[in-house]
């Protein structure tokens, strides 16, 4: 009750103070940075994009500052990731706060992964929501942002076709070399802090070990049992996204002589890092295979 509170009286702040600030088109607020990314391609700048959870930030427990709702409340459309922690708190006050816009929420197509991790702020999430990162997901994403696009702007209709079409061509590029890498690996088991890489993990037959337990950090016996298995599949790497802290991880990289990895699934240059956890992964298994 206290958050929401204090949500409404941000709210009415912002309504009676500030009119008007934002210049450059209309907005679309998007969840997290990687859906920019397909904003953009398909629609150019022909719309200014309001990320909810900036980079840095844990998207499971985020909680807005005054001037990302300001942006939400001139915001023409929402798209939401459907299954984020911070998203089960906030979503329909942020549809409370603006009701004309419309809705779009990702996750809504894709089929899910339930996980039903408990995360800071004692909520669980019942289905992993991390599906960005898999090209095969993108390729389900990318045509509803298209069909929102052309519905919030008609008049564009014929460029967003063609700027999806592109999009659609470098999906499939990073497809075919997930493909392409992942088939001839032998070992085919990575361990990554906390479990963002499922999706991309089932959509090409690798396995994802968690080093998290229960959406927090392992207790020993789960340490010991992490590093019994790292050393019976002759893991040499720990993956951790940026957000997170690097303890446990570097303790179990020591123990079996490896190394961790940063990854950055949340940054808005999604082709790129996508690219990137890509090679990483298929590196680890490589050196795993040895």
């Amino acid at each position: 009750m206290r958050k929401f509170f204090c949500f409404l009286i941000i709210v009415f702040i912002i309504s009676c103070g500030r009119q008007g600030s934002d210049t450059g088109g209309p907005i679309i607020t998007v969840s997290i940075a990687p859906f920019k990314y397909f904003v953009e391609e398909i629609a150019g700048n022909d719309f200014k994009v309001n990320v909810m959870v900036p980079a840095g930030a844990n998207p499971h427990i985020y909680e807005p500052f005054p001037e990302q709702i300001n942006k939400l409340r001139k915001s023409v459309a929402y798209i939401s990731n459907g299954y984020l922690g911070f998203e089960m708190t906030w979503l329909d006050r942020f549809y409370e706060t603006n009701k004309t816009m419309k809705r779009l929420s990702l996750g809504d197509k894709i089929d899910p992964l339930i996980s039903g991790h408990h995360h800071q702020g004692d909520h669980v999430e019942g289905a992993d929501p991390h599906y960005w990162i898999s090209p095969k997901c993108a390729m389900i994403m990318a045509p509803s942002v298209r069909e929102l696009l052309c519905e919030l702007n008609p008049l564009q209709k014929h460029k967003y076709e063609a700027n999806y079409q592109r999009l659609v061509i470098k999906i499939q590029e990073l497809d075919k070399k997930a493909r392409e890498l992942f088939s001839g690996v032998q070992n085919r088991s990575f361990m990554i802090y906390h479990p963002n890489l499922g999706y991309l993990a089932r959509d090409y037959g690798l396995e994802e070990i968690p080093v998290e337990y229960e959406g927090k950090e392992p207790p020993p016996s789960r340490m010991k049992e992490l590093i019994d298995r790292a050393r019976k599949d002759r893991l040499k790497t720990v993956f951790v996204q940026r957000e997170y802290d690097t303890k446990n991880a570097k303790a179990i990289a020591g123990e079996i002589g490896g190394e961790i990895r940063i990854i950055d699934p949340l940054s808005e240059d999604w082709q790129k890092v996508t690219i990137d956890i890509i090679n990483a992964l298929h590196n680890s298994l490589i050196e795993s295979s040895k």
